[in-house]
């Protein structure tokens, strides 16, 4: 059985009856229970309530709290949250639905089974037909590109989107000064960044609206990127990677494609550590901004963009050589049930 904050305040307040010192009731608990027992202070907090004429064990209900709230319309809530924007944060899910992080955590993790990867909320265990899907899309990836030694590697383009914020804090390290860690900016701005092995070629911001939709992603964000690579190349051949967004896969997009005569190079679902932008590029990107903070959105997309243009091609060269290395590394760990 496992016990909570009110089974351990009804054994102190036991224990406070029975006449016996805080020290005492800690080690009886300790004896019991272990490490689960709550800390001295608590102890010596709830034996000053009992002195006090307390009866309640419950937490006292407090004016503007978040509501703890585990409720099916909140587990519906988050879910949608985390569909329409898959790097969506503690932070904006607080503030959307005013539930506690606690709330919120019991929410992802217990209810909806989810967690980070690379930035991304995915389900904690995938389908076996997701394992498949996996298994079959590397060994299909690695015979295509021959393990990432054929020419036609170049030919790969790898989009995705991700938020830009005007204000990402810097990470605690331990043997740093002690540094105040503030909670992201709301002020932000997604964009949509396409790049090869040879190089970045477009970052595209998302202007007046907050949703990646079929009808932007074909009528702005792509025909600015093939304008770019036909900069460089007229008739060079366009292998689009990208992942399974609605955006993504519209009807529309596909005839967008189709009529480019642009080559998708499927996705597999819930994959976001097998693609260039999610583990190497925002990633790399967004840590060199972090302490960073910007007046605008437009101004975060800004530097975004220079410090994207300042990679070295030896790193976009080294980043499409470790994915494929990551391809082969999650076909050998990736066990099909």
């Amino acid at each position: 059985m496992e016990l909570n904050r009110e089974h351990f305040r009804a054994i102190i307040y036991y224990n406070f009856q029975r006449q016996l010192s805080q020290q005492e009731c800690l080690a009886e608990l300790l004896s019991v229970f272990g490490n689960e027992v709550p800390h001295q202070s608590t102890i010596s907090c709830w034996y000053g309530e009992f002195k006090r004429g307390r009866v309640s064990l419950s937490d006292d209900p407090r004016v503007g709290a978040p509501k703890m709230a585990v409720t099916q319309e909140n587990v519906d809530a988050v879910r949608k949250l985390i569909i329409e924007d898959r790097h969506v944060t503690y932070r904006e899910i607080e503030v959307s639905l005013k539930i506690s992080k606690t709330s919120i955590q019991k929410n992802l993790h217990e209810e909806l089974g989810v967690r980070k990867l690379v930035s991304r909320w995915i389900p904690h265990l995938l389908t076996k037909e997701q394992k498949a899907a996996r298994v079959y899309w590397c060994q299909k990836t690695l015979d295509r590109f021959n393990s990432g030694n054929s020419k036609n590697v170049y030919s790969i383009v790898s989009g995705d989107e991700s938020w830009i914020y005007c204000y990402e804090p810097e990470n605690k390290r331990p043997s740093a000064p002690t540094k105040i860690i503030r909670s992201r900016s709301v002020s932000k701005k997604m964009v949509a960044t396409f790049v090869s092995k040879a190089g970045h070629i477009a970052t595209i911001p998302l202007n007046e609206q907050r949703t990646v939709t079929a009808d932007w992603y074909t009528t702005i964000c792509l025909p600015k990127v093939i304008t770019e690579l036909r900069k460089i190349s007229p008739e060079r051949r366009i292998i689009l990677q990208q992942d399974n967004t609605s955006s993504h896969t519209a009807q529309k997009t596909r005839q967008y494609l189709t009529e480019e005569n642009m080559e998708l190079l499927d996705h597999p679902p819930y994959s976001p550590d097998l693609s260039p932008n999610d583990f190497f590029s925002f990633p790399k990107i967004k840590y060199r901004l972090r302490g960073q903070r910007f007046q605008s959105p437009e101004g975060a997309v800004d530097a975004f963009k220079n410090a994207v243009l300042d990679l070295p091609a030896n790193e976009w060269n080294m980043c499409f050589e470790n994915w494929f290395e990551r391809i082969q590394i999650m076909l050998r760990k990736t066990i099909v049930i």
